[in-house]
Formats: C-alpha cells, structure tokens, sequence
C-alpha cells in the first residue's frame, strides 16, 4: 500500500462517506461485574487493597513497593531489579529463598518483577496458608539481611540474565534501546534490566541505602485476593505490618520533565547476532493516569498488530512480505508513555521499506474509516483478555495493582473495562492524530553487524 496524497484521501473519504451503508449498530456493551475491593491505609501508611472471593480455596498475597527503574540511582542503572533479588535473600527470621518452601511445598507458587515504576512480589497459595505469607512478606519488608556475599551473589545473576536477554538474543538490543532514544531527560531511558559496567560500580553501601530509601511501609501496597475472612485478614495484616515504623525521611520522587519532541530523530543499533534487520518508532504519550486517551491508543495499538489479521501484519508479512515480524504497544507509564510500531524484516528487504509501510497503515488508520466489525472484534479480544485475567486470585490482584500504582486509582480496575467498550472510531483517530500522526517520532534502524566494526552509530 502506497501513503495517499492529500486529495487523493479527501476524494477517497467523500467518496467513502456517499456511497457507504448505513453505520452498523455498535456492538452491545457487556455488563461485566466490577471488582469489590476494599481500601484501607495503616497508621504507618501502608495501602491495603483485599477482594474477598471463595471461588476457589486459594489466596493470592502480593507486595508492590512503590520503586522501580526510574528511582535507580545516578550511575546505577539495573539497581531496582538487583534489589529484587536481594528480597529473596535471608531475613532476620527466614533462610535464603524460604519464601521457596513456603508456597512451592504446599503446592503453591512465588516470583516477583521489576518495571519503569514499580517492584512488585506476589504469591500464590491455599486459603489457610494466608497467614503465613502475611508474616512472611512483613519480615521482609522489617529486617532483610543485605550482607556482601547475597549483594555479589545476586549481582552476578542479574549480569547474567542481562548477557542472556540482551546481548545473546538476536533483537534483544534493539527493546532494550527503545527507552534509551526514545526519551531525553527521563530516567525512563535507563533500561530496567541496566547494564554490566553500572552493576560492577554498585556497592554494599549502595544497597543498604536504597533498602532504607524505599522499601518502607508508606512506599507499599498490600494486595490479598482469594479466600479469606474479612476480620481475619485485618487482624493479621495490623499484628504483622502495624507495628512496622514509617521513616521519618521523605521518599524522593522523579522531578524530572520530558520535554516536547520538537523534531524526528533517527539513530543506529548494531548488533553482532541479529540475522536481519528491524525498525522501530516511538512516539510519545501521555501518563496512564490519563484514560482519556491512553484506552484508545492502546485499542489502536491492536487494530495494527493483534494477530495475523491485524493491520501491520497483512500489509508487511502477508501482501509486502517485507517483515517476517510486526508489533505496536501503547506503554501507559505513571510518567510519559510510549506508542511504539516495529517490524522485524524478512531476507531481501530493508528497514526503509519497512518503515514507510508502517506509516502508511498508521496513516491510514488514523484518518479513514474504521470498519464497525473490525473495532468490535480488536474490543472483545482486549476484553476477553482482561477478563481471562481476572479469572484467578493472582490476575485480580495484578489487575488491581496496575491500576491503584500506574493508573493512579484502584477504581481504574473497573472504569477502564467501561471505557473499553465506549471507545469509537473518532477515539482512535483523535489519539492517533494527537500523539502519533501529528507528532514527531523516534526511529531506531537495527542492522546486523558487519564484520570487524563495534559499536552503535548515532
């Protein structure tokens, strides 16, 4: 598909809009039950968030601390993730990895994850194992051992998920550098994972200070879904966290401003494993907090890459054959979120074809008419996600989280599904036209190495 000139689209859209049938009645709206939550907030600042369901005789306990990648300190990239792994160390009361043997021996399960904005660990076990974890996550969060043989154990580790995930996976540069270009000011350009060089600088005395900065009961949110009592499970939660002292210090928080991209930027990754090329764009977007416009941009993200019958896969893989692979993401952050498309190409082909391509369907996307069918099946596939999720304890509790730490409000758990459902097509193109087709974005060609030459071009 070729991008249309200016009259050539005006023609096409009066002529669209003449011979058009009616509009087809907009797809009946669900009527999906929302998430009984409660919300209430310890002396000591703690958020806890419950949703009593005996669906199923389990219990999902999960701790987000309000830190992430973001908060890294200066020079230090990589240091929330390290942390994460230091959480699994010994306590005052607990061996290392005991959290282990406290849900995987009774048949349940336990991890923990990193991102831009916060840490989040989460578990998963029978009913009357509750209590447990209740004092588990407490001990903890009061008296983690942080000792030199755990920092430099655990930071060989995250070295070498970053030499796995990054440097040996083909294309694994090339995600990583997305928020590297893609932001100018923000910490958000640190990659989460972070980078060798800054990990080998890290030190004990480092760790020490980030545990007693952030990891604090008025910088967390308890999250408890599943089968339990009410009564119960406040008792617990003020017998194991109430007496947990809140710091007297002040929490930072990233001051920093993104400013406008006030022009397109184009930059050079190489890479010495990636068989063939790829192309990514980012454009800005606003905070998720923003839900006016961060729903529709992400149901557009879908309309151009959500399976095979989407948008950017029938122009690039099946017509063009131009890609072998495409994606779109509309990254809802606390900060500035980014819309990102990108095509990993097919043999024979080049970034550049690739890339006017992907402006062409977004271009198309965001000025011509959107098929009602179309819109309704992207929808019901974004909901019945949503709603696959919420299926367990762990997703609500997922759900309920991302919505109470990034979205800004635990109500966004139930208002977002409603305005799922509402958006329309004058939705998506006005996000469009607002963040993407009438803003300036960021290009990053990723070309395969050529023998003898390092290092990325700018």
């Amino acid at each position: 598909m070729r991008l249309r000139p200016a009259a050539l689209l005006a023609t096409l859209a009066l002529l669209a809009a003449t011979l058009a049938p009616p509009p087809a009645a907009a797809a009946d709206t669900l009527d999906v039950p929302p998430i009984q939550y409660r919300e209430r907030t310890l002396p000591n600042g703690l958020q806890v968030l419950s949703v009593e369901d005996h669906a199923s005789p389990d219990v999902a306990v999960q701790m987000w601390y309000h830190v992430g990648s973001k908060d890294d300190p200066r020079g230090r990239s990589g240091f929330a993730h390290l942390f994460e792994h230091l959480m699994f160390k010994s306590t005052r009361h607990m061996r290392a990895e005991e959290m282990d043997r406290l849900t995987e021996d009774v048949g349940g399960a336990n991890n923990a994850s990193t991102g831009d904005d916060i840490t989040n660990y989460y578990e998963v076990v029978p009913a009357n194992h509750l209590q447990t974890l209740l004092w588990a996550e407490a001990d903890r969060l009061s008296s983690l051992n942080v000792d030199e043989a755990n920092f430099k154990s655990e930071r060989a580790v995250v070295e070498e998920e970053y030499r796995q995930s990054v440097l040996a996976q083909p294309y694994g540069k090339l995600f990583n550098a997305i928020d590297q270009y893609s932001y100018k000011v923000h910490p958000y350009r640190r990659p989460t994972i972070g980078s060798i060089p800054d990990l080998e600088a890290a030190s004990l005395r480092d760790v020490i200070a980030f545990h007693d900065t952030y990891y604090r009961p008025d910088n967390a949110t308890l999250i408890v879904a599943g089968d339990f009592d009410p009564k119960q499970l406040d008792a617990w939660v003020d017998q194991y966290f109430g007496w947990i002292q809140k710091p007297a210090t002040r929490i930072p928080q990233v001051a920093a401003k993104e400013p406008r991209r006030r022009k397109d930027e184009r930059y050079t990754v190489t890479s010495a494993t990636a068989p063939l090329p790829a192309v990514a764009l980012t454009w800005l977007i606003p905070p998720a907090s923003d839900g006016k416009d961060l729903v529709p941009l992400q149901v557009a993200a879908a309309l151009l890459a959500q399976g095979d019958s989407s948008r950017l896969y029938q122009s690039l893989v099946y017509r063009h054959r131009v890609a072998q692979q495409v994606g779109a993401d509309a990254d809802g952050r606390m900060g500035p979120g980014l819309f990102t498309v990108y095509a990993i190409l097919a043999s024979g082909h080049t970034a550049a074809e690739a890339e006017k391509l992907l402006h062409e369907e977004i271009v198309w996307l965001a000025t011509q008419p959107i098929p009602a069918a179309e819109l309704d099946k992207v929808k019901t596939q974004l909901l019945t996600g949503e709603l696959k999720q919420r299926q367990t304890a762990q997703g609500v509790a997922f759900a309920l989280g991302q919505a109470a730490l990034i979205e800004g409000s635990p109500a966004r758990v139930n208002s977002d599904l409603d305005a799922l459902q509402n958006v329309s097509a004058a939705d998506v193109h006005r996000a469009l036209r607002d963040y993407v087709t009438g803003a300036r974005n960021v290009t990053i060609d990723y070309l395969p190495q050529a023998a003898g030459k390092q290092g990325d071009a700018k």
